[in-house]
């Protein structure tokens, strides 16, 4: 969703003078970071529903357009289609050589199948959205990217376009990840969440892990300068100490959410952030989502 313009002036009024040039471009920074998901999301929709008013005019007759180039491609975005079964039976872009396999079981960059969840989310309510991690051709990295889809008669189809940050329920899905690589390894985990090598920083996403007796950082694949110091004493750009925060929460109620402000690795802005952490042994672990614009 578009952040309002008379927020992002509020929030810009009310910071000290020093600060304010920094935070205004960190706001203006986010705000277009916010508006390109919010496109991307109206873009994806317009042009399902004009696939699925021509798949209803045409019924599979249509399905030889959605595999052409040009005439339901549009920029990056283009439309794939599915069965009810999970059989792949057209598409306008790179996922063309699936067509005519069962995709079912296709998992994204992080093991997830998220194919399946399009399937379950269409028998179940017709319609919906899944976000997954998959290659973005133009930069060859693996991105957040959502998944768009809509059932018509006995067919899906879908729209996928990639999102300029990552969703909570990303990091999330990195954060279990890493609490089983814990329960398997023990803490020479924690090497691998702070190597770039990894498979725990993706984009902005990444690994912390903190000790809740000491306080010390273990890992934290963002901002590896931090491992080895004490945390508790880190305190967001409003000068909230999250960090202990973060830890009362996990103390008291095993898991949960904590939102705060901190620099975007990926933007080297400062930004809203979301993170769910929870308590395993004697660490708090967690991982968050940036969201845009500074609170």
């Amino acid at each position: 969703m578009k952040t309002p313009k008379h927020l992002i002036l509020a929030l810009t009024i009310g910071l000290a003078a020093s600060t304010l040039p920094a935070y205004a471009a960190d706001a203006a920074a986010g705000g277009q970071r916010t508006q390109q998901a919010a496109e991307g999301g109206v873009r994806a929709h317009a042009l399902l529903d004009r696939a699925e008013r021509h798949l209803l005019d045409k019924g599979d007759e249509a399905l030889a357009s959605f595999s052409r180039a040009g005439e339901f491609v549009e920029g990056e975005l283009y439309v794939y289609v599915l069965d009810t079964q999970g059989n792949f039976l057209a598409s306008g872009g790179s996922s063309i050589t699936l067509i005519g396999r069962n995709v079912t079981d296709l998992q994204d960059s992080e093991g997830r199948a998220f194919m399946r969840e399009i399937l379950d989310g269409a028998h179940a309510q017709g319609a919906g959205r899944v976000e997954y991690r998959w290659r973005n051709p133009s930069t060859g990295r693996n991105e957040p990217k959502i998944a768009t889809f809509r059932k018509v008669g006995e067919r899906i189809l879908v729209v996928g376009y990639y999102t300029p940050f990552a969703s909570l329920e990303l990091a999330k899905s990195l954060l279990w990840r890493a609490v089983h690589q814990y329960k398997t390894q023990g803490d020479a985990a924690f090497a691998r969440f702070n190597s770039l090598n990894g498979g725990f920083v993706q984009d902005d996403l990444y690994v912390f892990v903190i000790g809740l007796d000491d306080e010390i950082v273990y890992a934290n694949g963002g901002h590896p300068r931090y491992v080895g110091r004490k945390g508790g004493d880190l305190k967001d750009a409003s000068g909230k100490s999250f960090i202990r925060d973060m830890i009362a929460l996990a103390r008291e109620r095993g898991e949960g959410e904590i939102e705060y402000s901190w620099r975007n690795p990926l933007t080297q802005k400062v930004e809203h952030k979301r993170s769910h952490v929870v308590r395993v042994d004697g660490y708090l672990f967690g991982a968050g989502a940036f969201t845009g614009a500074p609170r």
